[in-house]
């Protein structure tokens, strides 16, 4: 008998619907803070603007009312390159149960692509009698190419009567959403509020250095660098807490998430007779719809004044950013709250150094068996480099971050530019090498001499139409080479260096060892 109650009681618990959540929804945290990691395959190039390679660790602080039982939170607003696998939640009292991404966001190409073979309204205004005539229309084709209806004249495409027009739909599609959002399952034994962190990892970020550098008539530099953060993603971080890391932590290749589709609506028309049939308004709405969208304004320059002292520029920030030790990675951590918005660019100053102590060198490239001994060598513009050692010394000794330097000389009250050059990451005691471009006044030429079975003989030939004597190196990475002067090791390569006499020439020969 008792078996039988137990049998009983189970199966009316199993017949009994599971208990009804409760949907809570956080629509902005209270703060946020975003750590910026750079594109780790970037190399020396710039930064993808439209959708930047590189990733973002963002800690969002939320409070919630939660109700007693389970209920579903919804966490609004979060990043769009959000990877919801490595997203963590701390401070629920029971935890979190599962976790869903809503990456389908609220736009005029969703919505057409969501109502694709499904009745809409269309809505023209008259613009002579500003009456409102209102229509129905079944969407056939469309968001990209064109938006195609189908409506009692027959088949039309978006946009192209002439008449200002727009959709007007039934209602909002449950699964797209204003904003990126992560939903969340909980239980709560009492209602309570509580004070949430939400941290994930972001994609669709990156960051880099961009340096400017005024170069003076005793071959002293002026460095200024900022941290310039690109945030490609539809949602900004108001006040956030911004850092970003130097260095190339490992990271292993995570399956990138898709982005929704494009919220952006392509209008497209295929007028059936000649344009000068359509009124003068309707060509230029037509017109405008063809053309491509123009850019968007460049950010805001950042806060600074830039103060001239006598023929050199000096940069004074509002703000500047404080580096930080990470192990062997470098913190740089903005000391105020500062909003990277969406889709934008953001620079805050890094560093400041004046008069820092450069040599002036001029570089050739030695390529073997690419010269003809019969034949009259061309020659070749020189490299320009600027080195200096990263040392308190010589006017730095600090860490550098990668970036790209723009190397500017003072003439008269006007700043002109000489160059731009990539600089990699460089701690404290490297050597720095700037290569802002090519000299026409110093100039190297290899000739091909005539040679033996064993060996191929060289002279190059370097010349200075300067008013000042210059160094001269060419790199010559062959343990074999036999030179007609002593070589010296730059950076374990051995190098010919030789100063150059103004308005002078110098010449080496140089033998290498066939292959067999």
């Amino acid at each position: 008998m008792l078996a039988r109650i137990a049998f009983v009681l189970a199966a009316l618990l199993v017949a009994l619907p599971a208990p009804a959540q409760t949907l809570v929804v956080s629509n902005k945290p209270d703060s946020v803070a975003v750590t910026v990691y750079r594109d780790p395959n970037r190399g020396e190039g710039a930064i993808r603007r439209s959708w930047p390679g590189g990733y973002a660790l963002v800690t969002e602080t939320r409070t919630l009312q939660l109700p007693a039982g389970a209920s579903v939170i919804r966490f609004v607003g979060v990043s769009e390159g959000m990877m919801p696998e490595t997203a963590i939640v701390t401070g629920l009292p029971r935890g979190v149960g599962e976790k869903n991404r809503d990456a389908r966001l609220l736009g005029p190409a969703t919505l057409v692509n969501a109502y694709l073979k499904r009745r809409v309204t269309v809505r023209r205004t008259d613009r002579a009698t500003g009456k409102v005539t209102e229509s129905d229309a079944v969407i056939q084709a469309g968001p990209t190419g064109g938006v195609l209806l189908t409506t009692d004249e027959g088949v039309e495409a978006l946009g192209c009567s002439g008449l200002p027009e727009k959709l007007v739909y039934p209602g909002v599609p449950a699964d797209l959403a204003a904003k990126p959002t992560l939903s969340v399952t909980t239980d709560s034994p009492r209602a309570q509020n509580v004070t949430v962190q939400l941290s994930y990892l972001a994609q669709g970020l990156d960051w880099s250095a961009n340096y400017v550098a005024q170069l003076g008539a005793d071959d002293t530099l002026d460095l200024f660098g900022w941290m310039t953060v690109v945030n490609g993603g539809s949602q900004g971080f108001a006040n956030a807490r911004t850092s970003a890391v130097a260095g190339q932590p490992n990271k292993e290749q995570a399956a990138r998430l898709p982005r929704g589709r494009s919220t952006a609506l392509s209008l497209q028309c295929w007028p059936m007779g000649r344009t000068s049939d359509a009124p003068p308004v309707a060509r230029g709405e037509i017109r405008q719809m063809l053309e491509p969208a123009p850019p968007p304004p460049p950010p805001p320059a950042p806060s600074m004044e830039i103060i001239v002292t006598g023929s050199r520029m000096a940069f004074a920030p509002v703000m500047m950013a404080e580096q930080e030790d990470l192990g062997d990675l470098k913190l740089y951590r903005v000391p105020e709250p500062v909003s990277v918005a969406a889709n934008a660019t953001k620079q805050i100053a890094l560093l400041h150094r004046e008069r820092v102590q450069m040599a002036r060198f001029y570089a050739g490239t030695f390529r073997p068996f690419a010269y003809d001994p019969g034949r009259d060598a061309e020659s070749e513009p020189a490299a320009i480099l600027l080195r200096a050692e990263n040392r308190a010394s010589a006017g730095l000794g600090l860490p550098l971050p990668a970036g790209s330097v723009a190397l500017f000389a003072a003439r008269g009250e006007q700043p002109v530019l000489l160059g731009e050059s990539a600089l990699q990451d460089r701690a404290i005691g490297d050597e720095i090498e700037l290569r802002p471009g090519d000299s026409s006044e110093v100039r190297y030429a290899v000739l091909g001499k005539p040679g033996s079975k064993r060996r191929t003989s060289y002279r190059v030939e370097v010349t200075n139409a300067l008013a000042a004597p210059v160094t001269f190196e060419l790199p010559i990475p062959y343990r074999d080479a036999k030179a007609g002067a002593p070589l010296v090791s730059h950076k374990g390569v051995p190098t010919w260096r030789v100063t150059v006499p103004a308005n002078g020439s110098a010449s080496l020969d140089l033998t290498l060892k066939r292959a067999r």
